[in-house]
């Protein structure tokens, strides 16, 4: 529910709804088991020594050891004996908490930070099939002009979370379904799919609030993308916009869109690509942005400290340089993730440099999809933008893990996982 909203009298009745529409869910869909059209590809992690990252020896990971005090202070609110991650190749809370104990709060020296990875953790390497190759993105926090009223140029919502929308973790209902959640919204005492984001554009939402109104839905369309941004209204305060909640409804990149029609090619295909057309295809941007379904919704938040972002999937502060999106079905939250490849140049005429960097896992994202997939979090300003928008580089993803943890994985490990 948005914040000083109450559903009221009919709260019992969306509770009722929501749990015979589950009900009735399950046992039409769930009676039976899920079938497998085919086997998914094997994941296999392989022990590999610091020696083989790629670029470790002269990497700063002062950031990373940063971000990872941060995750340890969700991962010590944890049961000793919960185990971490979908897959469960991560262990136990427990195993981390004992890790967490001895991690330094800060040091000003990169080889002391180097240190303490190398001597409380086993570099594990990622790999999915025959290919080793990992793909990395980038996403960052964009800035947007807004004002709590609607007026002039400031016209475009960014709404708050529906006081209709519910939404069901499935695992409670069948553990095979773990990482699965139904939305919906409820409509006249029934529980109906949500609205599309061609049904929001159309016809707005009567119980949703409205947190600001933007002066360019471009911007705000981006925004659902990125997941938070931060907000200079029109009286100068600056608020920061966090992801709430979405729609439920499927994503769809308009990038794939415009490559499936022709109006872009593979090779020059990237955020300020796509924002290019958008303004020299004005009349056509709508129908673009609408062929994606999904719609976030968002939460207000103070700015905390300017040099971190939002909070991530794990409820904690988002580092640049040293946060990373994966896919929860495979990683656990606050897994230490060492990536080798390669990353943009603010400048777009300067050539790419080499990002051997050690990040870790603090978020996830709708298109963040399969064991050797990450999204690396940029930051906040036009730096940030230039590179998120641009990176899509090939490279190699290896977890550090608790040497306990390690040491119980076989040589190599494989995992059954999508």
């Amino acid at each position: 529910m948005p914040r000083g909203r109450s559903a009221g009298p009919f709260l019992p009745i969306i509770i009722a709804v929501f749990v015979a529409a589950i009900a009735f869910f399950l046992w039409r869909t769930l009676k039976q088991p899920v079938p497998v059209a085919t086997q998914p590809p094997e994941v296999t992690l392989v022990r590999v020594a610091f020696a083989d990252l790629p670029g470790w020896k002269a990497s700063d990971p002062r950031s990373a050891l940063a971000a990872f005090g941060r995750s340890c202070e969700a991962l010590t609110k944890k049961p000793a004996g919960e185990r971490l991650g979908l897959s469960g190749y991560a262990g136990t809370a427990g195993d981390w908490q004992a890790v967490c104990k001895q991690a330094p709060q800060q040091t000003s020296d990169a080889a002391a930070a180097r240190a303490f990875f190398e001597s409380r953790f086993s570099p594990v390497e990622v790999k999915r099939g025959d290919a080793t190759a990992a793909l990395f993105t980038g996403y960052y926090e964009p800035e947007l002009s807004a004002s709590r009223t609607q007026h002039g140029a400031f016209h475009a919502p960014i709404y708050g979370l529906p006081q209709n929308l519910v939404s069901a973790d499935l695992s409670l209902f069948k553990p095979e379904l773990a990482g699965e959640r139904l939305y919906g919204c409820v409509d006249a005492h029934r529980l109906l799919p949500c609205p599309t984001r061609a049904d929001i554009d159309a016809h707005g939402l009567k119980n949703a609030p409205v947190l600001v109104y933007a002066d360019d839905p471009v911007a705000v369309f981006f925004l659902h993308i990125q997941g938070s941004g931060r907000v200079p209204l029109d009286n100068r305060q600056m608020i920061r916009i966090a992801y709430a909640g979405q729609n439920g409804r499927p994503y769809t990149p308009i990038g794939r869109v415009l490559l499936q029609r022709g109006l872009l090619d593979r090779a020059s295909l990237s955020m300020q690509a796509i924002r290019a057309w958008m303004q020299a295809h004005a009349d056509e941007a709508k129908a673009l942005m609408e062929t994606d379904q999904s719609y976030v919704f968002f939460r207000e938040q103070p700015i905390g400290d300017p040099k971190l972002g939002s909070p991530g999937s794990e409820g904690v502060p988002l580092t640049p340089t040293a946060s990373l999106a994966v896919d929860t079905r495979v990683h656990a939250l606050g897994t230490p993730i060492y990536i080798a490849a390669m990353r943009p140049d603010a400048d777009p005429n300067r050539p790419e440099r080499t990002f051997d960097q050690l990040l870790i896992a603090q978020d996830t994202g709708g298109a963040i999809r399969g064991p050797v997939r990450g999204d690396v979090f940029w930051g906040f300003g036009t730096d940030a933008e230039s590179i998120a928008g641009r990176m899509k580089a090939e490279g190699r993803m290896f977890v550090l893990l608790p040497k306990a943890v390690a040491a119980r994985l076989h040589a190599p490990a494989p995992l059954r996982v999508s």
